[in-house]
């Protein structure tokens, strides 16, 4: 006979404790393979897709697209071992050995305390969903006791089916607005929602003020309230700390980039995969941290020591829908610049689809900002906590400069820095930022580092 296990969102790492369901993968009654993706979930860092440690049939979902859970709620029920479904684990083996999947703390511990799991105001308890009220109320009755809430089965109607929408963006808007997905009609391709089609449905008079809508619109300042989590919470939890934290300074210097620049022209005049300007600049940053290694470090406040990390794993600022996120680059000393320019392409692809995993959001030692690419000239970053230093890079543009002692138009960018003031003085940072605007001036200097 069948047993019914239950499965709970699992600790996705680096401190994460909630997520929102973005998009389920399977329905009631899909048979599912261990470690098989069972739902996609967005967390402050990245979007995750949740493999599920049992094989079996699914008997009910808890929550529905849109709906924020806390780590260890309940996400799914499967029936798994005898007539649950074809090649599906015994329970007894699949209590006793999980899945090995390597998400953090995740399929082999299930000593796990269940969390309270939230409910927004307004809205009524989850309760699975795509089963029938008949179906649904036993599984109900035990997935709320875990999760401390109380619900019958009848409380919800069942959703129809997944909404047509990727953007958590789009989401966001369509929920702040109390839009019903479900009502609209997608322009994109194969029916998907797009923000467009919301901002039509916002602009259509014949729809009525929902309820939901109703509390955040009635500030009493009579301003429109954004709540700070998610991804921009996450970021501004981590600069509020390192402001708290660092005692930082930072020091600019202007450099001209024409030669840099033309040795790039060069390069991809001679063929092969292009070479970055980003790259380029990241190359001269790993020679760098290698004579000033005092910026490649971070400080252990437990222990009152600074420590000097060995190897570069370097940061770069990536925009994208969903905000502002730091993928690293790992070993980036002991790449070349052809090597860099390609995982800068990767890494940027993938952030820019929201597929990050939080390892790749991880670990960094030092961060290179080019914020030139919003067409400013000059910044003072803030460092990317617990890190040590951040380098950021300006547009780089023409304007007049003293070049062979006559005034000439030369590629002109800013270079700043900012240090943390307890792993070095002044003259190791100033040290580091003339040594890359060296470098980019004369990219000579760089070849007697390699």
């Amino acid at each position: 006979m069948p047993q019914v296990m239950e499965f709970k969102l699992p600790d996705l790492g680096e401190g994460l404790t909630e997520a929102e369901i973005v998009r389920w993968l399977v329905a009631v009654g899909d048979v599912v393979a261990v470690d098989q993706p069972v739902v996609e979930v967005e967390t402050a860092k990245a979007m995750v897709e949740v493999p599920c440690p049992y094989g079996g049939v699914v008997t009910a979902r808890f929550g529905e697209e849109g709906t924020e859970l806390p780590v260890g709620a309940p996400l799914i029920t499967v029936a798994v071992g005898a007539g649950a479904g074809s090649g599906s684990p015994a329970p007894e083996e699949t209590e006793r050995s999980g899945s090995g999947n390597v998400l953090v703390g995740y399929g082999t511990d299930h000593s796990r305390t269940a969390r309270r799991r939230r409910v927004r105001p307004g809205s009524a308890a989850p309760v699975p969903a795509g089963a029938t009220a008949a179906a649904a109320a036993p599984v109900a009755t035990a997935a709320t006791t875990t999760a401390a809430v109380t619900v019958t089965a009848a409380a919800v109607p069942v959703a129809a089916g997944p909404v047509p929408v990727i953007s958590p963006l789009v989401r966001k808007l369509a929920r702040d607005h109390g839009i019903d997905l479900r009502e609209l009609r997608g322009s994109g391709p194969e029916g998907l929602i797009l923000r467009a089609d919301v901002e039509a449905a916002l602009r259509a008079p014949q729809q009525e003020p929902q309820p939901v809508a109703a509390a955040p619109a009635a500030a009493a300042a009579g301003g429109e309230r954004i709540p700070l989590k998610g991804l921009r919470g996450a970021v501004a939890e981590k600069l509020s700390r390192s402001r708290r934290e660092i005692p930082d300074a930072t020091c600019w210097v202007d450099a001209d980039a024409t030669e840099l620049m033309a040795a790039r022209a060069a390069m991809n005049a001679a063929g092969g995969p292009k070479i970055s300007v980003l790259a380029l600049l990241a190359r001269i940053c790993t020679a760098a941290l290698a004579r000033y290694p005092e910026l490649n470090s971070t400080v252990d406040l437990a222990a009152n020591e600074i420590v000097r990390l060995p190897a570069v794993h370097l940061g770069f600022a990536a925009q994208t829908e969903r905000g502002l996120v730091v993928p690293v680059v790992r070993d980036a000393h002991v790449r070349s610049a052809e090597s860099l320019s390609a995982e800068f392409a990767r890494l940027t692809e993938v952030a820019r689809a929201g597929k990050l995993a939080p390892a790749d959001l991880t670990g960094g030692t030092f961060t290179l900002n080019n914020y030139g690419v919003f067409g400013v000239d000059g910044s003072t970053p803030i460092i990317n906590h617990p890190e040590a230093a951040m380098l950021g890079v300006g547009r780089i543009v023409a304007k007049p400069w003293v070049h062979a002692g006559e005034l000439a138009v030369r590629q002109v960018v800013q270079l700043s820095l900012t240090f943390d003031h307890r792993v070095c003085d002044g003259g190791t940072a100033g040290g580091f930022l003339r040594y890359v605007a060296d470098c980019v001036e004369s990219p000579a200097v760089l070849l007697r580092s390699l």
